[in-house]
């Protein structure tokens, strides 16, 4: 079978009955509502969903979930229950050249017979903004209704013109007891599943199973046939153990994506898991991360940000430690960079937190903005020629060293701008005495302005 013919199969095709059977997760592909598992907010009695079905107008929609939490199935119910020509599409295998014979088709289909067309594009995100744009016309004079599935977020990944002619609904990672249910289902039905086979499992099985799955109901059908066939028959039955499952599972895939959206969920979580002084949050983020293949210097220099934005003043060792794990790891690598990673992710979160210097920055900047350039005051400006002396560069500059306290009482901004306070220091770690100092010296700047001679 060809691409094209692939693309364009219809979901009652039941051609070539000696190809062997399908995986059970496509077997047990829920064929309607009663059967389907979880997702309440949408097929729940007067949900949207369930709406659909029972108006027979199906919009075009975009499904936006995890894997295995229905997409497809849901857009192939739809097509069943409304009597629609259904075509499943891969953004993966085909472009804009198979749309355009897909939508030929359903535009004689629908003159013809009369027989409305369900495009289901799979991963619809892989269609660049400029192929999107193929599909805008014929959704829009009801050629064809679209169902898109991605799993990255569509306000990024689908253009804003198809996104305004679409409903997006969102899924979610199934819960363990919709995992359960999915999987007794195919333990129990003799046609479509494993009922004809003398299966015994534990019902604390069906509780790992379902947490191997992490909501994916695919994942979870995939991992009970693999266990199946590696338990041994004795007495016409089968006994699963832990042990076939835990050989069937290997390793637990992270979910994350480096270019994607669940990097920056993680790494936010990340970062506001320090900011939170909570070094048990922090540390599990950081090991989802590295786990998941994420760049570990990306992790490091994060941290090198966050010790001067989120820390500061009030612990003024964050942004050494900090620098260093950078430097570290740029010596050690993997597998073992993870231990200073470790201790830089714990020290910072559990470290007192101040954002004034980072403050202290963004006021100075919007002032900078607001009053263009001020000039240098002449005491501040250098002289380095005979010229500049003359005008009276450097002329009144006091030297704070050759006064007591190392503290001249002069003004170091422009005219307009020399009461402002951009650096407050906040009353926590080190900052409190950092604090302390600049508010005695602030302090005695009111009294020097205020001197006989002094202007105010």
């Amino acid at each position: 079978m060809d691409v094209r013919s692939y693309l364009a199969m219809d979901l009652f095709d039941t051609k070539d009955q000696k190809a062997p059977p399908p995986p059970l997760a496509e077997r047990m592909r829920p064929r309607n509502l009663n059967e389907f598992a979880g997702q309440e907010h949408l097929v729940g009695p007067g949900h949207f969903l369930s709406t659909v079905l029972q108006s027979d107008h199906p919009p075009s929609i975009i499904f936006w979930g995890p894997p295995g939490s229905g997409k497809t199935t849901l857009a192939r119910i739809i097509a069943q229950a409304t009597k629609c020509h259904f075509v499943f599409f891969s953004a993966v295998l085909a472009g804009v050249k198979e749309v355009r014979e897909i939508v030929g088709e359903a535009r004689v289909r629908k003159k013809t017979e009369g027989k409305r067309t369900i495009l289901f594009v799979d991963e619809i995100h892989r269609f660049n903004r400029s192929q999107q744009d193929a599909f805008l016309p014929h959704v829009e004079d009801g050629t064809i209704i679209l169902m898109g599935a991605t799993t990255e977020n569509p306000s990024f990944e689908v253009n804003a013109p198809l996104l305004s002619r679409c409903r997006v609904l969102v899924l979610s990672p199934l819960e363990p007891d919709h995992i359960v249910r999915v999987l007794q289902q195919a333990l129990s039905d003799p046609e479509r599943g494993l009922g004809k086979m003398a299966i015994d499992v534990a019902p604390e099985l069906f509780n790992e199973m379902a947490d191997w799955a992490e909501g994916d109901a695919r994942r979870a059908l995939n991992l009970l046939e693999a266990a199946v066939s590696l338990c041994p028959e004795k007495n016409g039955r089968r006994h699963l153990t832990e042990k076939e499952v835990r050989e069937a599972a290997q390793n637990r895939l992270l979910l994350f994506d480096k270019d994607r959206e669940e990097h920056y969920n993680v790494i936010s979580a990340f970062i506001k898991s320090m900011r939170g002084s909570d070094p048990d949050a922090a540390v599990y983020w950081l090991a989802r991360m590295l786990e998941a293949g994420e760049d570990p210097l990306f992790i490091a220099r994060r941290m090198v940000i966050f010790a001067s934005e989120d820390v500061g003043n009030a612990d003024p060792q964050a942004l050494p430690i900090a620098v260093a794990v950078l430097q570290a790891f740029h010596a050690v690598g993997l597998p073992e960079g993870w231990i200073p990673l470790s201790q830089a992710a714990t020290y910072l979160a559990s470290a007192p937190k101040s954002n004034a210097s980072y403050m202290a920055y963004k006021k100075a900047a919007k002032a900078s903005k607001e009053h263009g350039s001020l000039p240098v005051p002449l005491h501040l400006r250098n002289a380095p020629t005979r010229l500049m002396e003359t005008l009276g560069y450097g002329k009144g500059y006091q030297y704070p060293h050759d006064f007591p306290d190392q503290f001249a009482g002069q003004d170091y901004l422009p005219g307009p701008l020399r009461k402002e306070r951009y650096y407050e220091p906040k009353e926590v770690g080190h900052e409190k005495e950092i604090k302390k100092r600049l508010d005695e010296i602030r302090e005695k700047k009111k009294k020097t302005r205020k001197e006989p001679g002094k202007e105010e």
